[in-house]
């Protein structure tokens, strides 16, 4: 049996079958994540730590590093990243 290999669109969420719609907003959900988790690791923080600068419990920043796309809103999101001294930005491009 030989197996079939489809070729990614360079987005998991896209390559999963989510709309269009969806895609965007779990696209910036996941990055948003991962840019507070690389915080995180620089300063070397403990989950404690995190928590008093995020502002948030320690079981959220562990929601937050074990990667719970689920458990935290955008805007929610946009909020911890100015947080821990990011600035995040919206940018729009045209298909």
């Amino acid at each position: 049996m030989q197996e079939r290999v489809t070729q990614s669109t360079g987005n998991v969420f896209a390559d999963l079958g989510f709309e269009r719609a969806d895609v965007t907003v779990l696209t910036m959900r996941a990055e948003l994540m991962a840019s507070i988790r690389s915080v995180i690791a620089e300063h070397g923080w403990t989950v404690q730590e995190a928590a008093e600068k995020l502002g948030i419990g320690q079981k959220r920043v562990s929601e937050l590093t074990r990667g719970k796309p689920d458990k935290f809103d955008l805007d929610v999101l946009v909020r911890l990243a100015v947080r821990v001294g990011q600035k995040p930005r919206l940018v729009l491009h045209a298909d």
